[in-house]
């Protein structure tokens, strides 16, 4: 079982279940298919000293499908129920839903899908769990109020992995495409200070062939967006994140990012879960690992190492300060 932390049994009481709704079948539910390409971090501009501790050389892969007819039927009700708790993410996304994986068992069962996480395996490479917040799972975005406003602005995610999902049909949708930057984050920092943005000729725009269909993420490294609509139609997408089971890897997270956007509560109590399996992870390691002759202040290092997280957990969640979702847009 690729799990890193499992799904909590007790749902906080701010969510409220969905009700009557299909059981998750993966027989019935998924038709995985793997995507024709992938593209690297070294393709977008990375050298190899800014790759060599992140979770995976992955950056995209190409288009793939998940969900069958009836899965993508039943995501598309699912998402379309759930609409009523949207709400706005800071001044970047108008409409979004989080927490859904803690309303509907249907939505939680494929985001936490192990036939599912072993598929993205193959694609990023690497030993991955679905993320141990929940909250970082089955994120959705729907259409703004208005066609000319970015769906979502130029970004890079808060968390490690995650595949980006058509909900509804794309083919039914004027405008709004995911797009991806084929540079790096400092790259598109430098186009923002410049009042700028990452030009089209720089720019993918995968081609998802229906409802259900995906590209894998190298999210905190590739800097994208969902585009403006050309005119006011239902456009629905889906975000679900993993994390390397690889602990010495870098964290590869903006948590606090969440405390402006989520129940600080329920941010709080999945956050220290996360730390402190990232630590547990860690401090096995060096356990396993620590020799006689390093010397106390290599090992004092190691252990600083192997707690950085929970460290940093703490200072961020006591910071008094408003974290924001950042994005490479002039506001």
């Amino acid at each position: 079982m690729a799990v890193a932390v499992p799904f909590p049994e007790i749902v906080p009481d701010c969510y409220e279940p969905l009700g009557t709704e299909p059981a998750f079948d993966p027989a019935v539910h998924l038709a995985l298919e793997d995507p024709v390409e992938v593209t690297l971090l070294t393709d977008l501009g990375y050298g190899e000293h800014e790759i060599a501790t992140k979770a995976t050389p992955i950056a995209a892969s190409a288009p793939f499908r998940i969900l069958s007819d009836e899965g993508a039927t039943v995501m598309l009700d699912v998402a379309r129920r759930l609409k009523v708790h949207r709400y706005s993410a800071g001044d970047r996304i108008e409409n979004v839903v989080r927490g859904g994986c803690y309303r509907s068992t249907w939505l939680r069962d494929l985001c936490t899908s192990q036939d599912l996480n072993a598929h993205l395996e193959k694609i990023y490479g690497i030993e991955i769990a679905p993320h141990p917040m929940p909250l970082q799972l089955g994120h959705i975005n729907y259409e703004p109020s208005t066609p000319d406003t970015a769906i979502d602005k130029w970004h890079h995610d808060t968390l490690p992995l995650d595949f980006v999902m058509t909900v509804t049909d794309p083919a039914l949708v004027d405008g709004g495409r995911f797009e991806y930057f084929v540079g790096t984050r400092a790259e598109a920092e430098a186009l923002r200070e410049a009042g700028a943005m990452p030009p089209s000729e720089r720019v993918v725009t995968p081609d998802f062939a229906g409802p259900g269909w995906a590209i894998a993420l190298h999210g905190d490294m590739v800097v994208h967006r969902a585009g403006p609509l050309n005119s006011l139609t239902e456009r629905i997408s889906l975000v679900n994140g993993y994390v390397a089971l690889d602990t010495t890897r870098d964290e590869q997270s903006r948590t606090n990012a969440l405390l402006s956007v989520d129940p600080p509560a329920v941010v709080a109590a999945e956050w220290a879960r996360f730390a402190a399996w990232r630590a547990q992870g860690r401090l096995a390691t060096l356990i396993d690992s620590v020799p006689f002759d390093a010397g106390a202040e290599v090992v004092a290092s190691a252990l600083e190492r192997a707690v950085e997280d929970v460290e940093r957990a703490i200072a961020q969640m006591r910071d008094r300060g408003e974290p924001e979702f950042h994005h490479y847009e002039r506001s």
